[in-house]
């Protein structure tokens, strides 16, 4: 089965990414890593160290925000963009070009190759990587895409002399279907962190906050942590609520925050 390293953000889709490594091949044959690009706040590190001591596996924490010093993504200390309200299917969310407002340029693509950088050097034949099917759609995240995610993994067996392959098991899947298998592992959740804002409660209206909640909301089961606000009453939010056969009007004021 080889050893794992896990690319681990702190949030739900890379902890439940985590807790299976750790059930397919156990704790010490896993390395979970996190890297720091600039964002706003800590919130994520000090979740993705409270993930792993969980779970017991080593942990890197790497510093990789010089990187991204000339973007304004709205995600990163250095830009005075302010992080939008509402879904990702929201318009107020996205650019005229459909990606998010929050993307950060090529941040996964960098990721994954340092990922591998440290996969090879530690032994490791498997790179696991979050991305999922909400955050590809309508063209988000260029690079949670399973086209991204199929020409990195040539690149990336290619570059390390077919010793160490990408492997994405949520590429396929919604947010929905993310926290479904990850309640069925045990995942902790409440010690999990997904807001871009870094406030002492998660701010429960932007895009990350309103897909994790709809997503708990889906499995009938309560989010375990705190929202700093409900959700916001955008037409994204509203419609995502009707598909899930609920009352937009009843849910907006009452769903627990």
């Amino acid at each position: 089965m080889g050893s794992k390293v896990v690319l681990l953000s702190g949030g739900i889709d890379s902890s439940t990414l985590l807790a299976a490594a750790v059930d397919n091949v156990g704790y010490d044959n896993v390395t979970a890593l996190t890297l720091f690009y600039g964002q706003k706040h800590a919130k994520e590190l000090e979740s993705a160290k409270a993930i792993a001591d969980f779970y017991g596996v080593k942990h890197l924490v790497k510093d990789l925000a010089g990187v991204f010093d000339l973007s304004d993504s709205a995600l990163l200390q250095a830009s005075d963009n302010q992080v939008p309200t509402g879904s990702y299917a929201d318009a107020q969310t996205r650019e005229a070009d459909g990606m998010s407002k929050t993307y950060v340029p090529y941040r996964n693509g960098l990721f994954l190759s340092y990922a591998a950088a440290i996969a090879y050097s530690v032994g490791a034949e498997h790179v696991y990587y979050d991305a999922h099917a909400d955050d590809a759609a309508g063209n988000a995240y260029p690079d949670c895409s399973s086209v991204f995610y199929e020409a990195q993994n040539r690149a990336i067996w290619e570059g390390t002399g077919k010793k160490v392959a990408l492997v994405a098991p949520l590429i396929s899947m919604n947010k929905a279907e993310v926290v479904k298998w990850g309640l069925k592992l045990g995942v902790p959740y409440e010690l999990t962190w997904s807001c871009y804002e870094g406030g002492e409660l998660a701010c429960g209206q932007c895009g990350t906050c309103v897909d994790r909640r709809l997503a708990f909301l889906a499995n009938g089961v309560v989010d375990p942590i705190k929202y700093a606000k409900p959700l916001p009453a955008t037409e994204g939010v509203r419609q995502a609520l009707l598909q899930l056969g609920l009352d937009p009007d009843e849910h907006l004021e009452n769903i627990p925050y």
